[in-house]
């Protein structure tokens, strides 16, 4: 490998400044490590990139091929646009991004400038995808319009989230409001939707706003299905001998706070183990699932770890600090 190159990795993948005079050159470990440590990065960024593509085709086909031919809207930031775009005739593509801008302001203060990134991004593809990709109109038929269109919009969400991005900015609103209130992030995002359903029948008719319901319980359920059944907040096991820097990785680089239990080996694949290693516990949301799995990965690519689903927490550090990205 050129040298230089291999610097740049050094640098880039160790956090390493302006060596003093002093410092000793990076050994054969440290070198295979940032090595190893870039490779992953680019391949985590490479599959979140994609995952992003596939959401951003996926909800502008369910926009584009049911929803906007057929005046049917969805929930949250993207029902909003469409309430705007019926009402005003603007075009979907500018409101979606007018929309979304102080979800994305708010995302850039509570998560980090990572997951705001990848979000700008994500929210500027699927506003370039509604204004130039052509899509063909499937049907008319309204049922299969709420249902197909959710699935095909709510499936877009869903890859999006996969990527570590938002095409819809409800529930970073929904997380920060969750903060600031003892209401769950559930409850807030029901209370949005009601609200714009509500708004929908007095514009588009009853029969538009009930069929726009089914479309937003469509999208919805795709998107917990495509995020393996992930709710508003997630517990997370890790269990891995190197633990002690996972551990200093959820505390330090994610701002996270973390429990651990005293473990002992047991039965695998190469028999009895009796080596006793510690076992992580953490609690996230479901918007940091993507980059606990990539940091993780990074450390310890065989680490073992259990996620379950949890409706709502109280006390500890996950409502009471935001999320936080390593700059």
């Amino acid at each position: 490998m050129n040298p230089q190159f291999q610097q740049i990795i050094i640098d880039a993948t160790l956090g390493s400044t302006k060596k003093s005079p002093n410092q000793p050159e990076p050994n054969k470990y440290q070198i295979a490590k940032a090595v190893y440590r870039f490779k992953q990065l680019v391949k985590f960024y490479l599959k979140d990139a994609f995952l992003m593509v596939i959401g951003i085709f996926a909800a502008g086909f369910g926009l584009k091929s049911f929803l906007l031919p057929n005046n049917f809207i969805d929930g949250g930031a993207t029902g909003i646009s469409l309430l705007i775009t019926e009402v005003t005739n603007i075009s979907l593509a500018i409101i979606i991004l007018v929309v979304n801008i102080p979800f994305v302001i708010l995302a850039y203060k509570q998560i980090g400038s990572v997951f705001t990134i990848k979000t700008i991004l994500a929210i500027s593809g699927l506003a370039l995808c509604i204004a130039f990709v052509q899509y063909p109109i499937v049907t008319n038929d309204k049922l299969l319009v709420s249902v197909f269109g959710g699935f095909f919009l709510g499936a877009g969400i869903g890859f999006a989230m996969r990527g570590g991005a938002v095409l819809d900015g409800t529930e970073v609103l929904a997380i920060y409001l969750s903060r600031k209130t003892s209401t769950s992030i559930g409850d807030i995002i029901i209370i949005v939707n009601v609200i714009i359903f509500a708004v929908a029948a007095k514009i588009l008719g009853i029969d538009a706003a009930l069929y726009s319901m089914l479309t937003y319980l469509a999208a919805s359920k795709t998107i917990d299905f495509l995020i393996e059944g992930i709710e508003e907040y997630t517990g997370v096991t890790i269990i891995s001998p190197k633990s002690e820097e996972i551990s200093m990785m959820i505390t330090e680089k994610m701002g996270r706070g973390i429990t651990v239990y005293a473990g002992k080996g047991g039965y695998g694949k190469k028999g009895y183990h009796s080596t006793d290693m510690s076992i992580l516990y953490t609690v996230i949301t479901r918007l940091e699932i993507s980059r606990l799995k990539n940091e993780i990965g990074l450390i310890d690519p065989n680490a073992f770890v259990i996620m379950n689903s949890i409706k709502d927490t109280k006390g500890g550090m996950i409502k009471k600090r935001p999320l936080k990205e390593d700059h």
